[in-house]
């Protein structure tokens, strides 16, 4: 297997001030599968849903080559669910429910095909289960993993354990703050590095991404787009090009975790144009080209410095 992704897939209702969806198929490690899909077809994911979660979307990701034979269904209970409310600003939130259902029940166990993957993609879950996974996989090339504030708050133990064993840890900014106890975003960096991963991703939503190593930094818009319909996983779309990128190439250097930074962008902004995952079912690999052209079009430039 070259890439196993562990996380949530789930229902989320969603309300922006530009409309209203309701129990659209979401989850993190929805996202990240379908986004990493577009980059490397051996995947599989690791999770767990209720009957209820429908079989036509499940079908849908199998035909993107994403293996589920690690997702549990669990009959007479009802999958993970979430409901969020949007500011007008999109970028800002409510939580007004969310509701574990079979998430309670997760207690993931590897194959032996899963145990061997190259790649490994820890979404926003309970650390423990997050270390449960790390201890079952052999010997990963590349470790990427995501968590969230609320771990930080009830779990800071655990949570620091686990990031003292990845290769690359992303967080939003507030949480880097948050985690290192330093207000400026390079001295947290380096304190978080210390912690064990060997880079430090950050990303800033519409004000785009920094990746950070010890010694580099490297800063990554977001495209400004015209309409944003749902900003919702737009995080984990990121993460999911960004690992998809770097299961592909298999080159970890600074320089092509800058193109990965690039890619993962660009699948983030495809993510906000529609409600739930819906926009990442059906995108084409030029329309891929295209965007990733236009970053590459929005950060290049050439300046002659003016002397006397």
């Amino acid at each position: 297997m070259k890439l196993v992704t562990v996380g949530t897939v789930a229902f989320d209702n969603i309300e922006t001030p530009f409309g209203r969806a309701d129990k659209v198929v979401g989850g993190a490690a929805t996202y990240i599968s379908l986004a990493a899909s577009y980059f490397v077809r051996q995947q599989g994911v690791v999770s767990i849903v209720g009957d209820d979660f429908p079989q036509g979307m499940m079908h849908r990701m199998r035909d993107r080559g994403i293996d589920l034979d690690g997702v549990e269904m669990v009959q007479g209970k009802e999958s993970f669910f979430w409901s969020g409310k949007y500011h007008y600003d999109m970028n800002s939130r409510d939580t007004l429910e969310t509701r574990l259902n079979v998430l309670l029940d997760l207690d993931p166990k590897l194959n032996d095909t899963y145990r061997g993957t190259e790649y490994l993609m820890l979404g926003n879950l309970d650390p423990v289960i997050q270390a449960k996974v790390l201890d079952q996989v052999e010997s990963p090339a590349l470790v990427v993993m995501d968590t969230m504030n609320f771990w930080m708050d009830n779990s800071l133990e655990k949570l620091r354990e686990v990031v003292s064993r990845v290769d690359i840890l992303t967080i939003n900014d507030s949480e880097a703050r948050q985690l290192s106890d330093e207000h400026s975003l390079v001295k947290a960096a380096h304190a978080i590095m210390e912690m064990g991963p060997k880079y430090l991703v950050v990303k800033k939503g519409e004000h785009g991404a920094l990746l950070f190593n010890k010694s580099r930094v490297f800063f990554a818009p977001a495209l400004p787009l015209d309409e944003v319909i749902d900003p919702t996983g737009a995080g984990d779309t990121f993460a999911g090009g960004f690992i998809g990128y770097l299961a592909r190439s298999g080159d970890h250097s600074f320089n092509n975790l800058k193109r990965a930074i690039i890619v993962g962008s660009a699948m983030a902004s495809f993510c906000c144009e529609k409600f739930g995952v819906e926009r990442l079912l059906d995108l084409k690999q030029d329309e891929i080209d295209q965007r990733i052209q236009q970053f590459v079009d929005l950060v290049d430039f050439d300046i002659s410095l003016v002397r006397e």
